[in-house]
């Protein structure tokens, strides 16, 4: 799993963002300020849309104000999926959105789980990351279903307040 004082590895990825869709490089997309970075099971999943992302939604203008260059949701999923899903919550102008479509970041990242046996497929652990310049600050981690203590953004901005 990637560790604090680790860079980003470098992987072709797919990033939704505004009206744009538009393919980089992961090291250097992720190496563009501070970033909030947060991985979901799936776009449209219960705890992931009526909780992980609103709350990051809700409180951009608090992350900004902490020095947070920008925010970025990643999930398995294609960027038809994310970019739907970033409409319904009207999260299209502050949040950016990562389609890991093949899981190929998670992988390299080792923050996978096998939910095959859920009908999912290979999915993000819910998981939340700092990075500054393309190296990772801070690792959070929930690994029971559902849970969203650690990686929520209220958890993110208090370790942000330090």
């Amino acid at each position: 799993m990637i560790k604090p004082n680790q860079s980003v590895p470098s992987l072709p990825i797919w990033v939704v963002k505004g009206e744009e869709v538009n393919q980089f490089d992961s090291s250097q997309y992720l190496s563009q300020g501070k970033i909030v970075f947060f991985g979901v099971p799936g776009a449209f999943t219960p705890t992931c849309s009526t909780h992980h992302l609103p709350g990051f939604v809700q409180n951009y203008d608090v992350f900004k104000s902490l020095g947070v260059d920008k925010i970025i949701c990643a999930s398995v999923n294609d960027h038809f999926v994310m970019r739907a899903w970033a409409l319904e919550h009207e999260a299209l102008e502050n949040i950016e959105f990562l389609a890991d479509f093949d899981a190929s970041l998670v992988k390299a990242l080792e923050l996978d789980r096998d939910l095959i046996g859920g009908g999912l497929g290979v999915r993000y652990i819910r998981s939340a990351l700092i990075i500054d310049q393309g190296i990772v600050q801070a690792v959070f981690i929930d690994d029971q279903p559902g849970a969203l203590t650690n990686t929520g953004a209220a958890n993110i901005l208090d370790y942000l307040r330090q």
